[in-house]
C-alpha cells in the first residue's frame, strides 16, 4: 500500500512521519482520569501497553465552552448536566505537566485539546508534541488563529462540519502540518454513517493528511476501512472499564479491545488496500462493508445532523443584556449552544458585534441573532 495510491500526504510529528504504513494510534483519555493522578496514571500505563503512541487528554474550563443554563446534555446513552461536570473536571496546569512527564517517559507522545484562552495559553505553556481542535470548536476561529500561532503540528476534528467549514478552520494553519480527521459527531456513532472513502478527497482537496476520529463501537470496522483508504491518524476513546465513570467511557475501548485494534491495524499496514477491505468483507460482511466505506460526498451525517449550529460554537450572552446596553468582551462570549440555549451568530461576528447595541432585551445564556444587533 502506498500513500500515492490514495492521494494522501503524511503528517510528521517531530522527525516521525505517519501515513498509511506506520499510522499514528491515538488513546483519547479526554477526561476519563476525573481529575485523579493515580487513575491517569494507570490510564498511560494502559494505552502505551494496548499499542497507543501517543494519548490524549482535554484542558477543560467550563466557563470556556458552556454556560451554565445549557441545562441538560444526552451523551453516550445518559443525562448530564455538562457545565457541572465540566466544572468537576477543572483542575490545574500542574497535573497536565505531571502527566505529560509520565506519557512521554512510556515512550508516548502528548496531545491535548484545550477550549479557549485560559486552556490554551496552559497548553502553550507545556510545549505539547502537538495539539488538537475538537470539532465544537473548527467554527472558532480566535482559538484556531491562536493555536496556528505556535507553529507547531495539529490536527482538526471535522465533525458536524460542511466543506466550507473545513476550508474556513484550516485559513493560517500551515497544510502541511495539518491532519484531518474525519468523524461522526455522535456518541456513539453508527459505523455506517462513516463514509470513509471522503479521506482521500478530503486531503486531496485541502491539500492535508486525513485520518479518523472514531466514536463508533467496533474496534476494528472502522479503523481497519480507514487505514485502506489512507489514513494517517486513527484516534479512538479509551478507557480502563465501561462502568468507569468518564463521560466517554460508554462509548470508548477497554484495553483489551484496544490492543485487539492496534495489533490489527499493525498486521494490515502493509498489505494493499484491496486485501485490507477483502479480510474486513469476510469479517463483517459486503453490504456493512459498502455501508461504512460510503460514496465520497461529503454532507452531514443523519446522526450528526440534529448537532449543526448547536455543538458548534456561537455568540451568547454570558448575562441577561439589557434593549440598548453596549455588547461588551463582558457580556458576550463564543460558546457551544447544545439543545436548550437558542443558537447565536457564528464566532466570525464577534468583532462586529462588539459596541453595537441590543435592539432587545436577552436573556441569559441565549444566542445573539442578526435581530438583537
Amino acid at each position: 500500500m502506498t500513500d500515492a495510491a490514495f492521494g494522501a500526504r503524511p503528517f510528521t510529528v517531530g522527525a516521525v512521519s505517519y501515513h498509511a504504513q506506520n499510522p499514528l494510534l491515538i488513546a483519547e483519555l479526554g477526561t476519563s482520569h476525573g481529575g485523579d493522578w493515580g487513575k491517569a496514571r494507570e490510564l498511560v500505563d494502559a494505552a502505551a501497553e494496548a499499542g497507543a503512541a501517543c494519548v490524549k487528554v482535554q484542558i477543560v474550563y467550563a466557563d470556556e465552552i458552556l454556560h451554565p443554563k445549557t441545562g441538560a446534555v444526552f451523551l453516550t446513552g445518559r443525562e448530564f448536566q455538562l457545565y457541572d461536570v465540566f466544572k468537576r473536571l477543572e483542575v490545574e496546569p500542574a497535573f497536565y505537566a505531571r502527566l505529560m512527564e509520565y506519557a512521554r517517559a512510556k515512550g508516548l507522545l502528548f496531545l491535548a485539546t484545550p477550549f479557549g484562552p485560559k486552556s490554551a495559553a496552559e497548553l502553550r505553556a507545556l510545549r505539547p508534541d502537538f495539539v488538537k481542535v475538537a470539532s465544537p470548536e473548527l467554527n472558532y476561529m480566535a482559538l484556531t488563529g491562536e493555536l496556528a500561532s505556535w507553529g507547531i503540528p495539529v490536527v482538526l476534528s471535522s465533525g458536524v462540519a460542511t466543506l466550507g467549514d473545513i476550508e474556513a478552520a484550516l485559513s493560517g494553519f500551515r497544510r502541511e502540518a495539518v491532519c484531518l480527521l474525519h468523524c461522526v459527531t455522535a456518541y456513539p456513532a453508527p459505523e455506517e454513517a462513516y463514509n470513509l472513502a471522503l479521506l482521500p478527497l478530503l486531503s486531496g482537496i485541502f491539500g492535508v493528511a486525513a485520518g479518523v476520529s472514531d466514536h463508533s463501537l467496533d474496534p476494528l470496522l472502522v479503523p481497519l476501512l480507514a487505514l485502506s483508504c489512507g489514513a494517517a491518524v486513527i484516534e479512538k476513546h479509551f478507557c480502563l472499564a465501561h462502568d468507569g465513570g468518564g463521560l466517554d467511557d460508554p462509548i470508548a475501548l477497554t484495553p483489551a479491545d484496544f490492543l485487539r485494534m492496534s495489533r490489527a491495524l499493525s498486521g494490515a499496514k502493509e498489505k494493499a488496500s484491496a486485501e485490507i477491505v477483502r479480510e474486513v468483507e469476510g469479517l463483517f460482511g459486503r453490504e456493512r462493508l459498502r455501508a461504512v466505506l460510503g460514496d465520497g460526498v461529503k454532507r452531514l451525517a443523519e446522526a450528526e445532523r440534529g448537532n449543526y449550529e448547536r455543538t458548534n460554537r456561537s455568540l451568547h450572552a454570558v448575562r441577561a443584556i439589557e434593549k440598548g446596553e453596549l455588547f461588551t468582551a463582558e457580556n458576550v462570549a463564543a460558546l457551544r449552544t447544545e439543545k436548550v440555549l437558542r443558537p447565536g451568530l457564528g464566532p466570525s461576528w464577534y468583532a462586529a458585534v462588539l459596541g453595537r447595541r441590543a435592539r432587545a432585551a436577552i436573556a441569559e445564556g441565549e444566542g445573539i441573532r442578526f435581530e438583537d444587533v
